[in-house]
């Protein structure tokens, strides 16, 4: 193997596997903010997230089933494995399939606890699954019909900006991104806002240090997912780039801020038109441009 793609591999696993959770900690304590800023409030510190995680940690954690907390830590280790799959320039397909593996654990996690609550927000989680998946899939479709690799490290080499080739399916790999990222109005199986939960759903029965995976596996993912809509603004200058990157997470903050949370029937109706029209579309212009 060549030794500067090995360096590069090394460098993209060992960097998202200890910078992804101080990243992803700081994302969600930037969330908080900027979300206290639109409600017209303070808000917590910036740190704050990091505070609550250790808290967790030092408390007593309730087990009703004795698999629980075990699928808790796979969804933990499946959403590492898919980052390093990923920041090493690895397969996207891959990358995506394994994501899916991760969510089912965590699916399997609420549905071993037999609680209602918790098996209702494991259902919904199945159903945001439903919903975003086939958007995904379209999107990981399009970046192999432009750049004619699935690779990562393919994709941000390529020489124009994909945004550019492929804008519609960017718009609709955003309007699935707020389910991704657990925000309103697709927030169906868990939310961040406690206004809106009586219960905390798919996450009801878990506490203590089981909680505190549940969420560094959440900071975790996020940076998963701001990489995917990196690869649509790889071809400017990082800075550039990144910059992109972080203004689409805002914009995602401020859907989360704009809207109430809508039906699953709702969630699932319009991702599967969006992915089947914005994507659709975008994938047949693009290989009639290309052929």
């Amino acid at each position: 193997m060549d030794t500067k793609l090995l360096m590069e591999q090394l460098i993209g696993g060992f960097g998202y596997l200890l910078l992804a959770p101080l990243l992803g900690g700081l994302l969600a304590g930037f969330d908080r903010i900027v979300t206290a800023r639109m409600q017209s409030r303070k808000g917590p510190p910036l740190f704050q997230p990091f505070y609550d995680v250790l808290k967790l940690f030092e408390k007593r954690g309730t087990v009703v089933n004795r698999f629980q907390n075990l699928y808790m830590l796979c969804f933990l280790i499946f959403i590492i494995v898919t980052g390093l799959i990923f920041f090493t320039g690895g397969n996207l397909l891959l990358t995506i399939f394994a994501l899916t593996v991760a969510s089912v654990f965590l699916i399997l996690g609420a549905f071993s606890t037999n609680s209602p609550y918790s098996t209702i927000g494991a259902d919904r989680e199945l159903l945001q699954v439903m919903a975003y998946e086939p958007m995904v899939l379209i999107a990981a479709m399009g970046m192999y019909l432009i750049t004619r690799s699935f690779n990562v490290r393919d994709i941000i080499a390529w020489q124009m900006p994909l945004v550019y080739c492929l804008p519609l399916i960017f718009i609709g790999f955003v309007f699935i991104l707020t389910i991704k990222l657990r925000k309103s109005p697709f927030d169906l199986s868990s939310s961040h806002h406690g206004h809106q939960e009586i219960v905390k759903g798919i996450t009801t029965e878990f506490s203590g240090s089981s909680l505190a995976l549940f969420e560094i596996a959440h900071w975790y993912e996020n940076i998963l997912l701001l990489g995917i809509v990196y690869l649509f603004f790889a071809a400017f200058h990082p800075a550039i780039a990144i910059g992109l990157t972080l203004v689409t997470y805002i914009f995602e903050i401020f859907i989360d801020n704009a809207f109430a949370r809508l039906t699953w029937r709702f969630t699932v109706k319009s991702s599967w038109l969006v992915a089947g029209v914005l994507g659709g579309v975008n994938l047949v212009a693009a290989a009639y441009l290309l052929f």
